[in-house]
């Protein structure tokens, strides 16, 4: 994995599990995986990654630094977990969110990865995201109005030219009214490439302020998280559970998002990241 790879995760509605996403999947490819991790709150009208980290006072913040109040590395905070977090100020003035990419620009040489928490509207803060990005992912839940701001945007990030890896399919409850995977890459004419069921293992890992990956780590969502984060550095990754096994074993039928994921590992493992 080569060094200084930045990865978005945008979606254009609150509450899908975005900074959920941006949470675990870091934590996951730091802990797990042994990379060197920073993840950033871009988000910074409503910023909240922190408090999914346990950092509900942070010294230094993303707004210090775009202010120019502070040098982009004073504002990095490491979590016992071994990532490093940059958060966003929960009280701040506003802030010019074109500088983003030119503040975390000298950061890349010193992470293998580098994931934004971006803002959910359309405005100038997703548009910094994008272009501080070298490639996205979008988070979407099974029903029409989600998905159609996830259309907009994946619009919008085609619109800038910066790619879009996949997608993350949040909240699932296997039932018949939901949007399938077939539904919404139809639609969206992108790979699904995670599947996260509802779990309530992520609201009680939420209000413990710590991603539910080191929370509950044998949980659903958790072995969902880490099937996806495996993938996007090109690295495998066997459910341990017993059923799953059995079923794959049964049935011999692999998932989309399965078949997507495996696509993905074995590109990144043929170019070396």
């Amino acid at each position: 994995m080569y060094k200084g790879k930045t990865i978005g995760i945008i979606s254009l509605k609150g509450g899908v599990g975005k900074t959920s996403s941006v949470a675990n999947i870091g934590a996951i490819i730091s802990y797990e995986f042994k990379k060197k991790v920073l993840m950033v709150d871009a988000n910074f009208s409503a910023p909240n990654l922190g408090l999914h980290l346990g950092l509900v006072e942070p010294k230094t913040t993303i707004h210090d630094v775009l202010l120019n109040r502070a040098a982009v590395n004073d504002a990095i905070h490491r979590h016992e977990a071994g990532f490093h977090v940059i958060v966003g100020a929960y009280v701040s003035r506003r802030v010019n969110p074109e500088r983003l990419n030119q503040k975390i620009g000298c950061l890349r040489e010193l992470y293998d990865l580098i994931i934004i928490d971006s803002s959910p509207n359309l405005n100038g803060e997703i548009l910094a995201t994008m272009m501080a990005s070298d490639e996205l992912l979008v988070v979407t839940t099974p029903d029409y109005p989600t998905l159609s701001t996830t259309l907009r945007a994946i619009r919008l990030a085609k619109q800038r030219r910066t790619p879009i890896t996949g997608i993350i399919l949040n909240r699932v409850r296997s039932k018949n009214f939901e949007l399938g995977i077939s539904d919404i890459e139809e639609a969206a004419q992108v790979p699904v490439l995670s599947v996260l069921p509802e779990d309530i293992n992520v609201a009680a890992a939420i209000a413990s302020t710590t991603p539910v990956a080191l929370h509950a780590p044998k949980s659903s969502a958790s072995i969902e998280y880490k099937k996806l984060a495996a993938c996007l550095i090109g690295e495998s990754y066997n459910d341990p559970r017993l059923w799953p096994k059995l079923k794959s074993l049964l049935f011999r039928n692999m998932t989309k998002d399965t078949v997507n994921r495996a696509l993905l590992q074995n590109e990144r493992k043929q170019a070396g990241i």
